[in-house]
């Protein structure tokens, strides 16, 4: 059990019957009244953010978040399916369960499927990925004062913003927490 005088970014608990993870927390003491905890939840199981207030001492189960590795291995239609490196067994997940995870995955590439109480919820891409420009304007460099940018489309089909020096067929590595270009490989 955690009071809500422990919270803390990204802990994952259980309130009435739901999975929230905490996005921001604070403690609040009034000059007048009981002191409270501010908080901002996201429910892990369909990305709802809401805020709510809990005495310090309130106290909740922590909920058990399993993360799996497994292989992405091919879209059909809206079925994206996955192999757990293990046993070799297949998963088909939805265009819901994934959202925009798979945005910066391309195939035979390893991410973490996440599960709570056996029913998975979300995927996590690895944290950077190295993916190729595949379609992109020509940029002039010298032609602006500041690190200016432009878009450019990678090998998964995503867009990124890129600097002007970046071409097609360039290999760059990308944040997939953010989807920022970091460098070219």
């Amino acid at each position: 059990m955690v009071s809500a005088g422990d919270f803390r970014n990204g802990l994952t608990v259980e309130i009435e019957g739901n999975v929230y993870q905490i996005v921001e927390f604070q403690h609040v003491k009034p000059g007048k009244g009981a002191a409270f905890v501010r908080t901002k939840l996201r429910n892990i199981k369909n990305g709802g953010v809401t805020e709510r207030t809990f005495r310090p001492t309130e106290k909740f189960p922590q909920a058990r978040i399993e993360r799996k590795d497994m292989q992405y291995m091919y879209t059909d239609s809206d079925m994206h399916y996955f192999m757990d490196l293990e046993t070799y067994e297949q998963f088909a997940l939805t265009d819901e369960q994934i959202g925009d995870a798979l945005k910066f995955v391309k195939e035979n590439e390893t991410v973490n499927m996440l599960s709570h109480n056996g029913e998975v919820f979300s995927i996590e891409p690895p944290m950077f990925v190295e993916l190729v420009i595949t379609e992109t304007e020509p940029g002039f460099a010298g032609n602006t004062a500041t690190g200016a940018t432009k878009p450019a489309t990678v090998e998964t089909g995503a867009s990124v913003n890129v600097p002007l020096f970046v071409n097609e067929g360039d290999k760059i590595q990308i944040d997939t927490r953010t989807g920022e270009y970091l460098k070219r490989v």
